[in-house]
């Protein structure tokens, strides 16, 4: 049996993985961003202090990128309190987590880990060995240019895969005539040939094309094919709006939460006339998600949150609405046998927009009447008509009800509570677990089951080590290919 400091430890590693999966320091709907980067700052600080091995193991988990970055920097940047086998142990999981984000992340925690100047010997071989790893620097020369240039300066490094020209393009690019590199060659013609910002990264072309005076929606139309596939989903209405036709994104392959934030951002006229191809690509874009389990789920009924405060905030604008619409057909591929209840009372998905109070607690009991195998709760955890019936609701039904836990309930939220530290619980009878994607939600599901109090810190931890070593496999086949 786990000792209490066990079951506090556990409980302690979970209410930080909610706060490192939902928060990105960003303005929620009830919150500013200043409350939000407080409560996320102390919880770095408290699990650095106290469980750094669990601190570190997080980083193999579904966290955000947001909170990876300030894990990976506060690892660096207190490398000297760590023994000789943690630093190993985190310099791999370090090294994986690397590779997998994105590179103006990566960029932007070289460079503040310059601003706080760490310069020691582990940190310039991270960096080295991230850089070796990038496939083509040439590319990373032309679009992270500021951020590639300060990282070799403050390491003095010189990375093997450079190609022979790179120092002279960073630091004194005018001083040649031409370049060999075919990228770096066009940059260079990009200055005075409006034809050669076409062949540039978008992010790079951009500013020539401000530069050269070439209207907006003749960029786009002959950039399109260079545009990935983000880019095209974020600047598809725009470029629609000015006409440029060929900037049209394949919805269908497009990743499920993004799309249903696309869907949303969508006026309910536009949604009413494309429903066809809407509802086809976010379908196509869950089932991927589901993949071997679509069907396997039995009888789910969902309980999703559309109200008033799904909107979000400026700066995560109907994000929460978002991740509920995108569960929502994930849930619908996973089960066998599917009911969905808004809290609106709605029942065309597609229209979803954030809207009026949060009955939680009547819709709950109108999904327990269902018979459901599984219950999902998608809510920030605010509820207020009437205010705790939802979680008066969810006790009687596990306490006395079903005690047998016959029916599986899980809530996921979107939102982090800056002043209670974690995410909003709505019952401490049932598991709470902070969502981002609802690519994610299976994991997450899995990971609820640590919440419920039935299962403790050693398990928590042998969980956290399988994640870590399949993510460190995974980056070690990576590296031998």
């Amino acid at each position: 049996m786990d000792s209490y400091a066990d079951l506090v430890a556990a409980e302690d590693v979970l209410l930080f993985v909610n706060a490192a999966i939902t928060s990105t320091g960003q303005r929620e709907f009830r919150d500013d961003a200043d409350e939000q980067r407080m409560s996320l700052d102390f919880l770095h600080a408290y699990m650095l202090g106290n469980y750094r091995d669990l601190y570190a193991g997080v980083l193999a988990l579904d966290i955000n990128d947001h909170n990876a970055v300030l894990i990976v920097r506060r690892l660096l940047e207190t490398a000297g309190e760590a023994g000789a086998d943690q630093r190993r142990r985190e310099g791999r999981l370090i090294a994986a987590r690397l590779a997998a984000l994105p590179p103006q992340r990566v960029y932007g925690l070289f460079d503040a880990l310059r601003r706080a100047g760490v310069n020691n010997r582990r940190t310039r071989a991270i960096v080295r060995d991230w850089l070796v790893c990038r496939k083509d620097l040439a590319f990373d020369a032309v679009k992270y240019r500021s951020g590639l240039k300060r990282v070799l300066r403050h390491a003095h490094l010189t990375p093997s895969n450079a190609p022979e020209e790179l120092g002279t393009f960073l630091f004194a690019p005018h001083s040649r005539p031409r370049y060999s590199a075919p990228l770096l060659e066009t940059w260079r013609r990009a200055h005075y040939e409006k034809g050669a910002l076409y062949e540039l990264p978008y992010t790079a072309a951009e500013g020539f094309a401000a530069r050269h005076g070439i209207p907006r929606e003749v960029f786009l139309e002959r950039m399109a094919p260079r545009l990935t596939r983000l880019e095209t989903l974020r600047l598809q209405e725009s470029a629609r709006a000015r006409g440029a036709t060929a900037v049209r994104s394949d919805l269908a392959g497009m990743p499920l939460t993004r799309l249903a934030a696309y869907v949303l951002s969508l006026p309910l006229e536009d949604r009413l006339r494309r429903r066809a191809e809407l509802t086809r690509a976010l379908e196509t874009a869950a089932g991927r998600v589901a993949g071997a389990h679509r069907g396997t789920w039995g009888k789910v009924t969902a309980v999703l949150d559309d109200s008033f405060s799904s909107f979000g905030s400026a700066h995560k604008r109907r994000r929460p609405l978002a991740v509920a619409l995108a569960c929502h057909h994930l849930l619908a591929a996973l089960a066998g046998d599917y009911t969905a209840l808004w809290t609106s009372g709605r029942t065309d998905a597609l229209l979803a927009y954030p809207y009026g109070p949060t009955p939680l607690g009547r819709r709950i009991l109108d999904a327990l009447e269902t018979g459901p195998a599984r219950l999902v709760i998608v809510s920030d955890g605010w509820d207020n008509a009437p205010p705790g019936l939802a979680g008066e609701v969810l006790r009687i039904w596990r306490t006395r009800l079903d005690p047998g836990r016959r029916t599986g309930v899980v809530h996921l939220n979107p939102v982090y509570d800056a002043a209670g530290f974690d995410v909003r619980r709505l019952s401490a009878t049932v598991p709470t677990a902070g969502i981002r994607d609802a690519e994610d939600l299976p994991a997450l599901v899995e990971l609820a089951q640590f919440a419920e109090g039935r299962t403790g810190l050693a398990e928590l931890t042998a969980y956290m080590d399988s994640r870590a070593a399949l993510m460190t496999a995974g980056h070690d086949r990576e590296g031998a290919r």
